[in-house]
């Protein structure tokens, strides 16, 4: 019998659980620490932020699904990893309990295998001020602040209403090196729709601000796409819809501090700049979560298994921009030291970023993390969940499943306003996620066959259908797995 655990019931996490637990025998043990109790559909906190879906459409509990599966739970978090075990244990991970009567308590959990699939940690403290709800600075990374955001953004509604002069909206990045700028991008299209559905466009400036070179790069170095049979660039593509919605932009900026009403950051030039605002929404920088691992003796050994987030099959060998390639990304996500280790989604460590450094004359670093949400974490769990399986049934490592984001595709539908009949969608996929300069060296790294956009309703059902779909398959409902990641 082997027994696998799993650390986080994000996108990765519950994937994973949900393939192993149908694949293997039940004498198999699948495990599944994680601090929430709530399984919850990000990309859905959007429409939870602008008051227009509830969190209990994106969310529902874990532990009566996990136990009707068959699937082990503990609402716990991780504490430290031990992968050569001790004199009484094999490899094993310290969870602490969150909830209930364990509260505080801590406790080994062995395993043979352990998926590693904590997400990344929201780092709002790295930016001074940033705490959701504070200083009228807001955010949607969680069900929770979402709904935050919505109660701030009704208030602000509210004010516009009666104010004399026009209320000032900020949305984007809360750091210099934050990524996720999909879901601020969202987040702004909907809180403009919304806005103008409650007849106060016209008494609100509405801003973006981000740490990207350029309108469209969405840390991933941007995209040459086909849209209407046609070139465009990703940039373009973004300012003509800001252009057509009246909001404006401040590109290539580190937020460093936030104070009530008044944003501080620093530009490509150097500059140290303010910005008011009424209502921000700003994603913060994502990190590892400082987990420490140790051996068999006791001695720390977190740089075998750290490097921020977790090291994987990637090359981290330090070299310059121009010699970066896709074949530095991983494939099969597993942990080099101890082959047992598996970290798919956000949880395992870049090899560097996708979008080139920059950094300002004062040596700040301003550029977006390399993105590894949604369908990317969805198909990576996937594969590793597979890899594990197959290793189970041969009796030995199994490595025949591979996925690399420099040979993988992604389709994004960004919502760009809610509603049925006058909703909004961008749909964009783009192939690789990681651009192959060499392959693709007249399309900007990637093929334009494979790497196109469209606006419009339909781009707004699809969205739509995709939440209710993957709510279905998150609950594990008949023939779930059909359903692809």
């Amino acid at each position: 019998m082997s027994k696998i655990v799993i650390l986080g019931a994000g996108i990765a996490g519950h994937t994973a659980a949900s393939h192993l637990r149908r694949k293997l025998p039940k004498e198999h043990e699948v495990l599944v620490v994680s601090p929430n109790h709530n399984y919850q559909w990000i990309p859905s906190n959007i429409w939870v932020g602008i008051g227009r879906m509830e969190a209990r459409k994106i969310t529902f509990p874990l532990a009566p699904l996990y136990k009707r599966k068959g699937i082990n739970y503990k609402q716990a978090k991780v504490v430290s990893f031990h992968p050569e075990g001790d004199a009484d244990h094999p490899p094993y991970v310290v969870v602490e309990y969150v909830y209930g009567e364990q509260r505080g308590e801590k406790e080994k959990v062995t395993y043979d295998y352990l998926i590693n699939a904590t997400g990344p940690k929201l780092a709002f403290d790295l930016t001074e001020g940033l705490e959701p709800g504070s200083n009228d600075v807001y955010s949607v990374c969680t069900y929770s602040h979402a709904q935050h955001a919505a109660d701030g953004l009704e208030k602000l509604i509210q004010k516009a209403r009666n104010s004399e002069k026009p209320l000032k909206v900020l949305i984007g990045t809360g750091h210099p090196k934050a990524t996720c700028q999909g879901a601020a991008f969202e987040y702004i299209l909907n809180v403009e729709k919304e806005l103008r559905r409650r007849k106060v466009r016209d008494y609100i400036q509405l801003k973006w601000i981000s740490n990207e070179p350029a309108l469209g790069d969405f840390g991933m170095d941007g995209m040459l796409l086909s849209y209407g049979g046609e070139p465009m660039t990703s940039n373009d593509m973004v300012e003509m819809v800001f252009r057509d919605r009246g909001i404006e932009w401040i590109l290539g900026a580190g937020v460093n501090k936030v104070e009530k009403g008044e944003v501080h950051y620093e530009n490509l030039a150097g500059e140290q700049k303010t910005e008011p605002f009424d209502f921000a929404m700003l994603i913060p920088a994502f990190s590892g979560h400082g987990f420490k691992a140790y051996d068999k003796t006791g001695e720390g050994i977190t740089d075998k298994l750290f490097k921020g987030f977790m090291i994987v099959d990637a090359d981290y060998t330090p070299k310059p921009y121009e010699e970066w390639k896709v074949q530095d990304w991983p494939e099969t996500y597993q942990n080099p030291s101890y082959p047992n280790i598996f970290a798919p989604g956000i949880a395992f460590a870049p090899p560097h970023s996708i979008s080139k450094p920059r950094k300002s004359p004062n040596g700040t670093e301003i550029f977006p993390s390399p993105p590894r949400t949604g369908m990317p974490s969805g198909i990576t769990a996937k594969l590793v969940a597979d890899n594990i399986i197959d290793s189970i049934k041969k009796g030995k490592t199994s490595l025949e499943h591979k996925g690399s984001l420099g040979n993988m595709g992604a389709a994004c539908i960004a919502s760009a306003g809610y509603g049925l009949t006058s909703g909004s969608g961008i749909s964009i996929t783009t192939y690789p996620i990681v651009p192959d300069y060499q392959k693709y060296k007249t399309t900007g790294g990637r093929n334009i066959k494979k790497t196109f956009g469209d606006i419009g309703l339909a781009g707004h059902w699809v969205k739509l259908a995709l939440h209710y779909a993957f709510i279905y398959k998150a609950k594990m409902k008949p023939f779930w797995w059909l359903i692809p990641e």
